[in-house]
């Protein structure tokens, strides 16, 4: 147990995790560096520092800034990348910000819309993030965010040393430069917020409940029938993004994504291939539902342990992706019709779920 316990702690106490931690503990001292009368509690100098007050919290927002970058490269060089890293990393963002535009605002240097319209943004896509963990489900960050990131922590640091025209003539203020470059910065950073997050909102749709319920296929031993069944029906290009028939492993590997490993190991017909081409088919072609078909239709093509008619059927949707096993009855047109059929009704009970 002890052992154990050694190598958890150890895990968890990794440089970029002291980092992580250390940025947070470094907020309150921003805080303080920004609001507290500090300068007084020197006598005579308390003028002079007076004049540098901004700039020594300035200064510590910075450094403390520039340790997400120093944890993050921490942590994936030397291959220490933890789940309470995952947590806590972007939460020390949020707390900084966050304490940031709270005292901006106290100190009459920022208006609270803008507070309200970062940290709103910020409240939806954790709740959002929480909703797709909840479900497996993976939504990867955009340049948007990044770059949201980037520019609000520059009109931090801008509105942070410069002084405050909140209250006085509005001319002045426009002809102070510092004080135009800081707005024209934050107002990158509110219009980057909005767009980052109607972005995150658009990959996460599945997740809330906001999917068009956009279809596709990747076809094995059926060779287009279930696309070909789909787009019978009048007006079916309005749901069904298209389908890939990735007859050899060659097509599955460089179309769909399928690992040669796996193809080499389980073979083309098999639980791991179907899932993969599912999930090939889904991310390739941008649907929010998707289906794969790879078995042996036979007359000849049976392996050990896979007689004609075995068939595996791939289903991938927002919620996972699973697969299902089946050996048809019936000659080469029976097999392929009933993969088409349950194929079909795999599709439309994932559509009503």
């Amino acid at each position: 147990m002890r052992a154990g316990g050694d190598s958890s702690q150890q895990k968890l106490w990794t440089p970029s995790n002291i980092i992580t931690i250390t940025r947070i503990v470094l907020v309150p001292v921003f805080v303080a560096a920004l609001l507290a009368p500090w300068p007084e509690w020197f006598g005579d100098s308390a003028f002079v520092l007076g004049e540098w007050k901004s700039f020594v919290a300035a200064g510590i927002f910075v450094l403390i800034s520039c340790t997400d970058w120093l944890d993050g490269y921490l942590a994936r060089s030397r291959n220490e990348v933890t789940d309470f890293g995952k947590f806590m990393d972007p939460l020390a963002d949020k707390i900084l910000v966050a304490a940031a535009l709270i005292s901006l605002v106290d100190l009459h240097q920022l208006p609270t819309w803008v507070v309200l319209v970062i940290l709103a943004r910020e409240f939806i896509v954790s709740g959002v993030r929480m909703m797709a963990a909840s479900k497996g489900v993976v939504i990867a960050a955009s340049m948007l965010g990044k770059f949201k990131t980037v520019f609000q922590m520059i009109a931090i640091v801008l509105f942070t040393i410069k002084d405050s025209h909140m209250i006085g003539n509005f001319s002045d203020a426009l002809s102070d430069g510092l004080w135009v470059v800081s707005w024209i910065v934050m107002l990158i950073a509110i219009a980057l917020t909005i767009a980052s997050l109607i972005d995150y909102l658009y990959k996460a749709r599945d997740v809330i409940g906001l999917g068009s319920n956009d279809q596709a296929a990747a076809e094995s031993l059926t060779g287009g029938l279930i696309g070909a069944a789909i787009t019978d029906v009048a007006g079916s290009s309005a749901v069904y993004k298209g389908g890939v028939v990735s007859y050899t492993n060659e097509v599955k590997h460089s179309a769909l994504g399928v690992p040669d490993e796996v193809l080499a190991s389980d073979g083309a017909v098999s639980e791991k291939t179907a899932l993969a081409m599912a999930d090939g088919a889904r991310a390739k072609l941008g649907a929010d539902v998707a289906v794969s078909v790879t078995g042996i239709a036979g007359p000849g093509g049976e392996e050990p342990g896979k007689p004609v008619g075995t068939v595996w059927i791939g289903l991938s949707t927002a919620k996972g992706t699973t697969a299902e096993h089946h050996v048809f009855e019936g000659g080469r047109e029976e097999v392929r019709s009933s993969t088409v059929e349950r194929a079909l009704t795999l599709l439309a009970d994932a559509l009503e779920a």
